[in-house]
């Protein structure tokens, strides 16, 4: 059996994981914390690949391990509202997670965008379909987060500053999945794994411009899980894995290692 057949096979679990798939200054914990805290987004907020999920979470898979829990259990802001979503995209943040936003909110957390540009097909069709189909397939991806994404992204972040026009918002970015030339021996070829990572800062630099935009804190993820990519050895990043929806998403060690830093260090 070929690597990319015995990948492929091993790798139907990826359709259903991919259906699972987030400038002002800086305001201190404690101002924010006093204020309440509300956690917006997608599975990458809401701690999808990390475990420990709350039971009244649904489908939606918020971990207690998930960056926004740990934050607030440190932080002990005066109210605390995780509403992050798996398979949330900018629009479905909009319209089912910004209720808890008020006048008082004193910090808010977010990421949102790689739902909006076909995180799952781009996943699937590299799994499955070949190097040609993959690359094919992050070039669309590319092509939405430059033409399309953007008008998403200003819309959500338009709302959140209207329903909480005190809060601190923090804008948080999405790892590159790979460490190249890295302990891989089977699964995508070295140049799918370069286009998904060129894909991951594009889109970074995508919402990047458009939190500043907005007045909002961008803070990136990509330096705390550099050394711990998939292919590095120690991978803060479940690859295709089970349950089928953990796959492509952070572990716990991502979480605390990775995510939670990057909130610590805006908020």
């Amino acid at each position: 059996m070929s690597v990319r057949r015995f990948w492929a096979s091993a790798s139907t679990l990826v359709l259903a994981a991919a259906a699972a798939l987030g400038v002002a200054q800086p305001a201190s914990a404690t101002a924010s914390a006093a204020g309440g805290y509300v956690a917006l987004g997608d599975s990458y907020s809401s701690g999808v690949g990390a475990g420990s999920y709350l039971s009244d979470s649904g489908d939606c898979r918020r971990s207690t391990k998930a960056y926004p829990y740990l934050w607030a259990a440190a932080n002990s802001p005066s109210s605390f509202a995780f509403v992050a979503c798996s398979g949330a995209t900018t629009s479905s943040v909009a319209s089912t997670q910004l209720g808890s936003l008020s006048s008082s909110t004193g910090l808010v957390s977010v990421t949102a965008g790689g739902n909006d540009v076909g995180f799952a097909s781009v996943m699937q069709d590299c799994v499955l379909s070949g190097e040609a189909a993959c690359l094919s397939s992050v070039s669309t991806a590319v092509s939405q987060m430059q033409n399309s994404l953007p008008s998403g992204l200003s819309s959500l972040y338009g709302s959140i500053r209207s329903r909480a026009p005190q809060a601190q918002v923090v804008v948080l970015g999405y790892p590159r999945f790979y460490q190249l030339s890295g302990s891989c021996i089977a699964g995508l070829t070295e140049k799918e794994r370069s286009a998904i990572n060129n894909a991951s800062d594009v889109l970074n630099g995508v919402i990047a411009k458009q939190a500043a935009n907005a007045g909002f804190t961008f803070s990136s993820v990509v330096d705390e899980f550099t050394g711990h990519e998939l292919c590095s050895g120690d991978a803060w990043l479940n690859s295709v894995t089970l349950p089928v929806y953990n796959s492509y998403h952070p572990k716990a060690a991502g979480q605390s290692g990775g995510y939670l830093p990057a909130l610590r260090s805006a908020a």
